[in-house]
């Protein structure tokens, strides 16, 4: 077990240092996180914009963990902690589906999160696959102080997609040139933004010195093999039963056009279910769609040069090893 404490001396002087462990879906993240922590006595706090809803554990991919009672575990988890394979993982299953959760609360609970880990002498490990949410903290960035605005988002909402986004270059150019146009969330988020401030969402999110060390880890894998990864994904996801998920959902009254249920997997049983379309072929559509996404992911990161491509674990190991010394 490697001895964290020069990592928590580094912490007070303002140089803690902390592990990112990103990459596409499905490229393995959650099962190296885990192997990480394991090795070099860490926690883990999520960077899944997803895997924050309880009920969606299927259609997210989700480790499957369980809820410490807090008297198990530290005074200062009043909440407890989520336990995948003996590791804490944070900013993991805590919202219901139809809460709101943005980019600035997720910094806020992350930031917090990562504090305490380090000031328990153990290595924070960042996982997950939302490039913002990894910007955040990498980079420490300034979020617009902006409340949502729900009679303005209910408006927005009835928009179709290709409509938003119209208005969105139309307002904010620069904006819809850097943003996941084909995230809803992502988009009404910054039509928010412009229309209430009638100023630029990515001119607003500034930059302050960064308050970690960190490195950087992407799992690399050919497009072919995590292409299959994919497919298997999604093939192993409709045996664990993601079409009961999606159906306990809607008998809850989860509206489809929550930001939860316009995610991947979701979205795409909800194509069903509502019987726009067969099972085979909105399972395809699934498939398809989440290819896509992973393109889209791997385009975001690879404009970061500081990370680390890696393909085997010891090739991980060997970078952390190296950066904790």
């Amino acid at each position: 077990m490697v001895n964290q404490l020069p990592a928590f001396a580094k912490a007070m002087a303002g140089e803690a240092k902390i592990i990112v462990l990103l990459g596409p879906t499905a490229s393995g993240k959650t099962d190296l996180g885990i192997v990480l922590a394991k090795k070099y006595n860490g926690e883990i706090v999520s960077a899944d914009s997803r895997q924050v809803y309880k009920h969606m554990d299927i259609g997210t991919g989700k480790p499957v963990g369980e809820w410490k009672h807090p008297s198990s575990i530290l005074p200062s988890e009043r909440e407890g902690q989520y336990v995948v394979e003996g590791v804490a993982h944070h900013v993991m299953d805590i919202i219901e589906p139809d809460e709101d959760f943005t980019l600035a609360h997720f910094k806020k609970m992350a930031e917090e999160k990562i504090e305490d880990i380090l000031a328990r002498g153990k290595l924070p490990i960042i996982v997950g696959g939302t490039g913002l949410y990894i910007w955040s903290i990498v980079d420490n960035l300034d979020m617009p102080a902006v409340v949502p605005d729900l009679e303005l988002r209910a408006e927005l909402e009835k928009k179709s997609l290709d409509e938003q986004v119209q208005i969105l270059t139309d307002k904010d150019p620069e904006t819809a040139k850097k943003i996941d146009l084909k995230n809803p969330r992502r988009v009404i988020r910054a039509l928010e933004v412009v229309i209430l401030t009638g100023k630029s969402f990515v001119k607003q999110q500034t930059k302050s010195k960064p308050k970690y060390d960190c490195l950087q880890i992407g799992i690399e894998r050919d497009r072919e093999d995590l292409y299959f990864r994919i497919n298997k994904r999604v093939d192993t996801q409709h045996v664990r039963g993601l079409l009961s998920e999606v159906e306990s959902l809607v008998k809850q009254k989860y509206d489809w056009q929550l930001p939860s249920m316009t995610g991947i997997g979701y979205k795409q049983m909800g194509y069903y279910l509502r019987g726009e379309m067969n099972l085979e072929e909105a399972t395809e559509i699934l498939k398809r769609d989440t290819r896509h996404y992973a393109k889209r992911q791997l385009t975001w990161f690879k404009k970061d040069k500081r990370i680390n491509w890696i393909k085997e674990k010891s090739e991980a190991e060997s970078l952390v090893e190296e950066f904790i010394k």
